[in-house]
């Protein structure tokens, strides 16, 4: 005997509809979370760790890919994209700036070799210094 299920038309009418009203759940469940998402997260590290690997080792990255296609990525990234990116940089820029900020201020405090004639060996020292510079930022080497 078959299992008797739903149109599928109505299982996608009650997903979207569902969601809609969860935007309130939604909310109260980022505010009130059961523990807190940072501490879960950093308890999840190894299962996280585990999975990815795991992940890597079927490659399930290019599958994934290949499954969904290009015509799916632009599809989805030409609904979506242009307003969440806009939305996102807007909510962001506090973020930014405090994430920027270290690197700003390392570059002002360099003293860096004189410029060179264009094309000079010369000149790669005072790239150097900057990669080197920023990267010691990133690692937390340098505030």
């Amino acid at each position: 005997m078959s299992i008797r299920v739903r149109p599928i038309s109505t299982i996608v009418r009650r997903y979207t509809t569902g969601a809609q009203g969860a935007v309130q759940d939604y909310n109260e469940g980022v505010a009130n979370p059961r523990r807190p998402q940072n501490e879960a997260a950093i308890a999840a590290a190894e299962v996280y760790n585990a999975g990815v690997q795991q992940s890597i080792a079927e490659g399930r990255f290019v599958s994934g890919l290949q499954a969904a296609g290009e015509e799916k990525w632009k599809r989805r990234t030409q609904a979506l994209g242009a307003e969440r990116y806009t939305r996102g940089v807007t909510v962001g820029a506090s973020d930014y700036q405090a994430n920027v900020q270290p690197f700003i201020a390392a570059i002002e405090s360099l003293d860096l070799p004189p410029r060179m004639p264009r094309g000079s060996p010369g000149n790669i020292q005072r790239v150097s210094r900057v990669t080197e510079t920023l990267r010691a930022v990133r690692l937390g080497q340098r505030r």
